[in-house]
């Protein structure tokens, strides 16, 4: 079997212990159909027998069969780590924007539902006051994330669960990069970045008066922006910019 880098390798080791703690028979049919490796994990001699009868090896045969599909196409880790994610929600550590060496935590929040899938990194989501005098800053967020190649929503395009914070939950749950409008000191936006931080997300700050900022966060780089036409243009510029940046550090991950 090739070798296989030592990040990517931590990386499966911790999918394996999320796999062991909570695989059954079809999770693993299904994620052998997902990687092409359908025969390979119903032909295997040990992998299903020993998960079906709780031997001491079905721990090794799960990181052999993780190894063998990552090793045929580096792209399965993901498509791995997104089904592991669907079918144990413990594995919290894989929310997060970035795969990297830093420390994760993991936890199982009590207040909300975690939504199915797991990382969009197309998708830019973006918290601010709703109201008309917002209008027109929605729409340059909007253009500048068309303009990076990428897809926007905000809270008030969703409708799939009946309380409001759960779809807010889910959609910064679902996001790679979350705008945060603090103008006028929202709390609801306060209250969706510190989500957001939690969750591992770019948090991209903007607002029309520094004093907004809260004094936690201002150590945090912000755009700030006047609401007219060529404020608003600008901070389409600035908006563009960062998420390309932000969309080319992710393409550079391993």
């Amino acid at each position: 079997m090739p070798s296989i880098d030592p990040d990517i390798g931590k990386k499966l080791i911790a999918l394996k212990n999320h796999i062991v703690a909570g695989f059954n028979d079809s999770h693993w049919r299904e994620l052998g159909m997902l990687t092409n490796h359908l025969g390979a994990v119903e032909q295997h001699p040990r992998l299903l027998r020993s998960l079906s009868f709780g031997d001491d090896d079905y721990d090794s045969h799960a990181l052999s069969m993780l190894q063998k599909m990552v090793a045929t196409d580096p792209d399965y880790l993901n498509v791995i780590a997104e089904y592991v994610q669907s079918k144990c929600p413990e594995a919290g550590e894989y929310i997060s924007s970035e795969d990297n060496d830093a420390r994760r935590i993991v936890f199982s929040p009590s207040v909300f539902r975690v939504p199915d899938g797991g990382v969009n990194y197309s998708l830019v989501s973006a918290m601010m006051p709703f109201s008309s005098g917002f209008t027109g800053i929605y729409d340059s967020i909007k253009s500048a994330v068309a303009s990076a190649g990428l897809t926007c929503k905000r809270a008030d395009d969703l409708w799939d669960d009946s309380t409001v914070i759960q779809d807010i939950f889910s959609l910064i749950f679902q996001s790679y990069i979350v705008v945060c409008d603090f103008t006028g000191k929202n709390p609801n936006v306060f209250y969706e970045a510190g989500l957001a931080h939690a969750l591992g997300k770019h948090v991209v700050p903007i607002t029309q008066s520094d004093d907004d900022i809260p004094f936690n966060l201002r150590h945090h780089r912000y755009i700030q922006y006047l609401n007219n036409s060529e404020g608003r243009d600008d901070l389409e510029s600035k908006l563009v910019d960062r998420f390309k940046t932000l969309s080319c550090r992710r393409k550079a991950l391993p």
